[in-house]
């Protein structure tokens, strides 16, 4: 079983079986992080793809080995059930008040499992049925033609997952963790375990593996050029990589008049969270402070999400150091976690944030963590209320299931999922108004 770690906290790790030992030790597939996912849409963190056949690099100085899994291993259609079973035993949060439990689940276990499976499609049959018994809405079977669709997204557009890994001295390096073969990286050179050091020039050192993703994506057919450092001792290379994929800007924005042309507002319309999202937004943000404006209205109306790890990143544009963006929730311990952030902010003036009932995951996670830290007030409808986490795990025989292993809490400690977020105005409020309730929201509590 392979996990395809989908959430807005880290990116795919990937389990392959290798003939000796990998050098680097690989967690357990089920130790990782999950990505969110939103009703039928994705709304992914750092998810990169993960297409079928990978390869996987063993490294020593000055040689690099390649394999590929050979799928020799033969896979029954019980064991394909009892995997199933047994990732939902070990991940699934029930966060619906069905008052799931290892014990009770144990309980169905033979109830769940016939004598015999004859055929594949009614293993299927049988973990579809079986994860329909939880009465989560987000966990679900997927085949493995859908697997593979959902595999193949690529943030980078070359055809690499990303993920920041210590090295001896126990300092952080980008490393190549997975790779398409033939894909526009390998074709040019780029290899499993390599360290990314610059992308166009720019020193990666420091940067996140979400922000060195959306440095590496670009339009269709141009080239963007990758320094690696092959292997953990290997020679440096600059590698020309031509990109396949086709990135919009998700971002529109304007300078308004309000208050009859007294205050120079800046509008920005903000579509979905993708990998261009926070570098489009910053550019935004600047070019309209260059042109006087004295605050910002964020657009975040029918705005479903996209990459969680896009939202996190832009709501820290907005935040004070040691600020918390949102607290996250799960059985795994690397769910129970505040993420924080660790920047000065970008702008200090006051935040406007449109929401609606469409609003949603990403967007939830932006508008919480800025209306609890003081920064923005709220103005529209209630939002969607989505903020739950979901793994994708890839089963033996290529299809794969969806649990749903943790939840997002606001910096204010309330669940957004299934509740969604109140605005403070349904309608835009004078300039007036939204000072005095940044103020207000600012003062410290009485007890």
């Amino acid at each position: 079983m392979k996990k395809m770690k989908m959430s807005g906290l880290v990116c795919v790790k990937l389990a392959v079986p290798v003939p000796v030992p990998v050098p680097v030790p690989v967690p357990s597939p089920r130790s990782l992080v999950g990505n969110s996912l939103i009703g039928g849409a994705i709304s992914l963190g750092l998810i990169f793809s993960l297409p079928s056949p990978w390869v996987s690099a063993l490294q020593t100085c000055g040689q690099v080995e390649e394999t590929v899994q050979s799928g020799a291993e033969v896979v029954t259609n019980e064991g394909l059930v009892e995997e199933a079973w047994q990732i939902v035993n070990d991940t699934f949060l029930d966060t619906g008040g069905h008052r799931w439990s290892q014990d009770t689940w144990q309980l169905k276990r033979e109830a769940i499992f016939p004598n015999s499976i004859h055929t594949r499609s009614k293993a299927h049959h049988i973990i579809k049925r079986m994860l329909s018994t939880l009465a989560d809405p987000y966990t679900r079977f997927l085949t493995p033609l859908e697997f593979s669709k959902m595999a193949r997204y690529d943030m980078t557009g070359v055809g690499i997952n990303l993920k920041k890994v210590p090295d001896r001295n126990g300092d952080l390096r980008l490393e190549v963790l997975g790779i398409i073969l033939d894909g526009p990286a390998h074709s040019a050179g780029v290899r499993q375990g390599d360290e990314i050091l610059a992308v166009n020039n720019i020193e990666v050192k420091g940067k996140s593996a979400f922000e060195v993703s959306s440095l590496l994506q670009g339009p269709n057919g141009t080239s963007v050029t990758i320094q690696v450092k092959h292997g953990n001792c290997g020679p440096v290379e600059s590698i020309e990589v031509q990109r396949q994929l086709v990135a919009r800007t998700p971002v529109f924005y304007r300078l308004e008049q309000l208050d009859n042309g007294v205050t120079p507002v800046g509008y920005i319309r903000l579509k979905e969270f993708n990998a261009l999202a926070r570098k489009d937004l910053v550019i935004a943000m600047k070019r309209l402070q260059d042109m006087g404006a004295s605050y910002f209205i964020l657009d975040l109306r029918d705005n479903l999400g996209g990459l969680v790890q896009a939202g996190i990143e832009i709501a820290k544009l907005f935040l004070n150091e040691g600020d918390t963006v949102i607290y996250t929730v799960g059985r795994d311990p690397q769910l129970q976690k505040a993420i924080v952030s660790d920047t000065s902010p970008l702008v200090q003036a006051p935040v406007v944030i449109l929401v609606n009932d469409k609003t949603a995951s990403a967007s939830e996670i932006v508008a919480s963590a800025l209306h609890d830290n003081c920064r923005a007030v709220l103005v529209g409808k209630r939002t969607y209320g989505k903020g739950l986490i979901q793994s994708v795990f890839e089963l033996d025989d290529g299809s794969g299931v969806v649990i749903t292993v943790g939840k997002y809490v606001t910096p204010n400690h309330k669940d957004i999922n299934g509740n969604g977020i109140e605005p403070d105005f349904q309608k835009l409020p004078a300039w007036d108004d939204i000072s005095q309730h940044l103020k207000k929201c600012s003062m410290p509590q009485q007890g």
